[in-house]
């Protein structure tokens, strides 16, 4: 096999992760939201969110991009429109992982203030964005 299609395994594998990752943290924080402050059961999630965030969404995240851009660079795909707007919606899933690393520290330090209902509502953006990238880098479609 050659070393594109290496690159190209990895890079979904670190995608899979990624997504993983920023699907399941927001439906922590939706149970953490009813834990009461200080209990064992907050302080668990703490260490899971911390842990998720440190050791599986934010090295993927960072392997994805590293991987995605030496085959972007390989592929030429920097004219392309499919890939402007695809980088587009990396770039804002981005953002979610950062927003949701501001999440744990809001709620390692017991200060979060959001409902469950609204990290119930946040768990959707990483779907819908997944949706677009996907149709963007299969169809390509401009």
């Amino acid at each position: 096999m050659d070393l594109f299609l290496w690159i190209k395994s990895f890079h979904v594998i670190a995608i899979i992760a990624w997504m993983a990752g920023i699907l399941y943290l927001p439906r922590l924080f939706v149970y953490h939201v009813d834990a009461e402050v200080g209990s064992v059961q907050s302080e668990t999630f703490k260490v899971m969110e911390r842990r998720l965030l440190k050791a599986i969404i934010n090295p993927s995240m960072i392997v994805s991009w590293i991987l995605g851009l030496w085959m972007a660079y390989e592929l030429q795909a920097w004219h392309d429109g499919w890939f402007h707007a695809k980088l587009t919606l990396v770039v804002i899933m981005s953002g979610m992982s950062g927003y949701l690393s501001h999440c744990v520290k809001t709620f390692a330090r017991d200060e979060n203030k959001k409902s469950g209902r609204f990290y119930r509502m946040l768990n959707e953006v990483p779907t819908v964005l997944m949706i677009g990238i996907v149709i963007l880098v299969i169809g390509k479609p401009f």
